[in-house]
């Protein structure tokens, strides 16, 4: 027993040795030294997210580009949590004991924001949170905590606003079957996103002011996933055939599953799929007339906010002097349609 306590207050006398160490030294560069190297943790919910895996790429080039022109080197460790957030937790408290500079923070539960907000707030750490937005509340708790994503509303509308006026031009070229009704599906995302929920919300709304005359099928959750989407389409395939006029898709990946299913099943028809993000994925699919459209966060501005945000809070520099905030905290980044 005593020699299981010597080890853990050796252990516990390391952490302390690191979080001092880390903290002595953000005390000696707010005291003016000038540093020549920053160290940015970038936190990912999962690594294999196709738009978080582009915007990972467009972080590590915005690195380079940020040594390139301002000499001082920038270390990017990267961890992928792969969907847990107990394990996304312990890698902050990781870093966090090491003395990063700042954490770039893709949270797993945006519900749960609160204890990894402590440690750093607690160690001094700056955060910036990206793509899945913690509760207003939690951001509140600090000044030291910043958000960059893309507002889901707009992003919703957008969709919306391409399948409506590809109606308004020739109705027959979303209700394929003429019958005065368009019969769609829903592909959505995780039922705790916030941009799932909002997604959904607004691309129907905006689908019924446009005047479409919708009817429902069917929807599912697949989670964001391409092969959960897959499976959900050939079921309704099955479900409801010749019948789906109109696939809706919380994002690019589940609309690319949708396609990955009729192309399966050897599904002829002409059916109308829009999704959201524009992945290079998606948009070779746009090209080849797979998808009738998709809305295209800019992947450079959104990784140039998220990392200029960090890189100035390193450096104790006011964010505001290389992006402009909303509210001191919120940066959304700009969307755009993409058509066939």
């Amino acid at each position: 027993m005593k020699k299981t306590w010597k080890i853990l207050s050796v252990a516990l006398i390391l952490v302390l040795l690191a979080a001092g160490a880390g903290l002595w030294r953000r005390q000696k560069e707010a005291q003016g030294q000038e540093k020549t190297a920053i160290r940015l943790g970038i936190l990912l919910y999962r690594g294999d997210d196709t738009f978080i895996s582009n915007v990972r790429q467009a972080l590590e080039e915005q690195a380079k580009g940020y040594e390139q022109e301002t000499g001082i080197k920038v270390v990017l460790t990267i961890e992928d949590a792969k969907e847990s957030q107990n394990t996304q937790n312990s890698q902050a408290e990781r870093l966090i004991s090491l003395g990063y500079d700042a954490l770039c923070v893709n949270i797993v539960d945006r519900s749960t924001a609160s204890g990894m907000i402590d440690d750093a707030m607690s160690a001094g750490v700056p955060v910036v949170f990206f793509n899945r937005e913690p509760v207003e509340e939690d951001l509140n708790l600090w000044e030291k905590l910043y958000y960059v994503g893309a507002d889901a509303k707009e992003s919703a509308v957008l969709q919306g606003n391409i399948v409506a006026e590809a109606y308004q031009k020739d109705p027959r070229s979303i209700d394929l079957d003429g019958d005065g009704k368009v019969n769609y599906v829903l592909l959505e995302g995780e039922t705790s996103h916030q941009d799932s929920l909002i997604r959904t919300e607004w691309s129907i709304q905006t689908l019924m002011e446009g005047g479409v005359p919708l009817e429902k099928l069917t929807g599912g959750i697949a989670n964001w996933e391409r092969s959960q989407a897959s499976v959900l389409m050939e079921q309704w395939l099955e479900q409801f055939p010749g019948q789906i006029e109109l696939v809706i898709s919380n994002n690019d990946d589940m609309a690319l599953g949708a396609i990955d299913a009729m192309e399966r099943l050897e599904i002829l028809d002409k059916i109308n799929i829009v999704g959201i993000d524009g992945t290079p994925q998606g948009v070779q699919a746009l090209e080849r007339g797979k998808l009738l459209g998709t809305v295209q966060s800019d992947r450079t501005e959104y990784a140039y906010a998220i990392f200029h945000i960090a890189a100035a809070l390193a450096l104790g520099q006011d964010p505001e002097e290389a992006v402009e905030l909303e509210k001191g905290t919120y940066y959304w980044t700009h969307q755009k349609t993409l058509t066939r």
